[in-house]
Formats: structure tokens, C-alpha cells, sequence
């Protein structure tokens, strides 16, 4: 459970417990996850320029992939947008179950992004569901509030897609969800942590007063590869 592979959080869990959801490069030396799980690749070491290479190699010429961390890309590679962000230890937080939260999965999935097309939590795909734990609360039937789990470096779980329809807010259900969400990860024998953009205070004031702590201040970088040589 040791905090430093929360420095290079992607490449520990496609590497570890997401390694399922991986593809790597021809040297070993970058993944990504399918596409159709997370758009997030990661590097064995940002500061190796083979790493990068290798990461070209995996994208193809002129193809956007996304990165997260303190880093810097070699010439060629176009930083198309950087979200400063945050990347809070959740070790602090209280778990525990919300009995009227239910399991979502596969067959939930267009409700689930239909919400977060609402409310724009991040990256949530078709099989985004499949990385983890996601838990829902449902109004009359229709799913309001949804929160679940993204990337696992070893002995840690990302709480993430934390969303509640705007209808649905100020009744707690994400912070319930939250609880919820972390107690299943702590169950695993896990800790919770989470990522936010910075800019994101509302948020951020909910994620303290649950006791979550900052850890880092990484980017969330979307860059393109370079293109092919004529």
C-alpha cells in the first residue's frame, strides 16, 4: 500500500491489478488502457525518452493519447490541452455502506452516461464500468447519483465518476456514494484516493470535509504524437 505508486498512478495499475485492460508498447516500456475503457496511457518512467518512444510507438503517428502527472514531453510531442489538477489520500475517510445505493454494470451503462453528459465528472466510457466498483442511487426509478472506481495502482483504488443530476443536489448523495464506494475498496484490503481538477472548488471543499488530504498537484495533459516523418 505504498503512496509512491500513486507518482505514476496509470502505469501501476496497468502493470498490476488493470493489467486485464492493458496494451503495451513493443518495448514494455508504455500502456494504455482499451480504448473503450479510459483514454489514460502511462509511461515505466516519464523522465526515459524510450518510454515516450515507445508510447509513439503504441499511439501511432499523429494520434492524441492522455497523461497524468508531473512531466514534461520530448520535442514533437503537441500539448493539445493541461488540466491542472489535484490527487488527494483518502486513507482518512470514513467507509461505509449506503443501503440505498445499488450496484450498476453493464446494462446500466447508457443511463450512466447520460448522466455524466450532464454533469461532466471526466472521461467515462462503455467499459469504464468494468474497472471497478459503481454504485448508483436511483429517484423514482431514474439513476440521479452515481460514483465508482477507476484506476488501481497496487493497493490503492481511484474513487471517480462522481456525479449527481443537478435536480438531485444538496441531499449529500455524493458524499454518501463516496462512503459507499470507499468501504467496498477498503473491503478489498485497499485504499481509497481520488483525482480532481483543481479549478474544481466546489468539489474540493466537499472531498476535505470528508478527509481526503492533498498528496500532489499532477496534470491531466492531452497530447499528440508526432507525426509521421515524410
Amino acid at each position: 500500500m505504498s503512496p509512491e505508486v500513486l507518482d505514476n498512478p496509470v502505469w501501476s495499475a496497468l502493470t498490476g491489478p488493470h493489467r486485464g485492460f492493458a496494451e503495451h508498447g513493443p518495448a514494455g516500456l508504455a500502456a494504455r488502457y482499451t480504448g473503450d475503457a479510459s483514454p489514460f496511457a502511462g509511461l515505466s518512467d516519464p523522465s526515459d525518452p524510450r518510454a515516450w518512444t515507445d508510447l509513439a510507438a503504441l499511439a501511432g503517428p499523429g494520434e492524441g493519447v492522455w497523461v497524468t502527472g508531473l512531466l514534461t514531453p520530448p520535442p514533437g510531442w503537441e500539448t493539445v490541452l493541461t488540466i491542472p489538477g489535484v490527487q488527494l489520500d483518502g486513507r482518512a475517510v470514513a467507509a461505509e455502506a449506503t443501503p440505498d445505493a445499488v450496484p450498476l454494470g453493464p446494462a446500466d451503462v447508457p443511463e450512466m452516461l447520460e448522466l455524466v453528459g450532464l454533469t461532466k465528472p471526466g472521461p467515462f466510457l462503455d467499459r469504464t464500468v468494468e474497472l471497478g466498483t459503481y454504485l448508483g442511487i436511483r429517484h423514482e426509478g431514474r439513476l440521479v447519483a452515481m460514483a465508482g472506481e477507476r484506476m488501481r495502482p497496487a493497493g490503492w483504488s481511484e474513487i471517480s465518476a462522481v456525479c449527481t443530476h443537478p435536480e438531485h443536489r444538496g441531499r449529500g448523495l455524493a458524499g454518501r456514494l463516496i462512503r459507499a464506494v470507499a468501504a467496498a475498496v477498503r473491503e478489498r484490503g485497499d485504499s481509497p484516493f481520488l483525482h480532481a481538477a483543481a479549478e474544481n472548488t466546489g468539489a474540493l471543499r466537499l472531498y476535505a470535509s470528508m478527509g481526503f488530504e492533498l498528496r500532489r498537484r499532477p496534470d491531466f495533459v492531452g497530447l499528440r504524437t508526432p507525426a509521421k516523418e515524410a
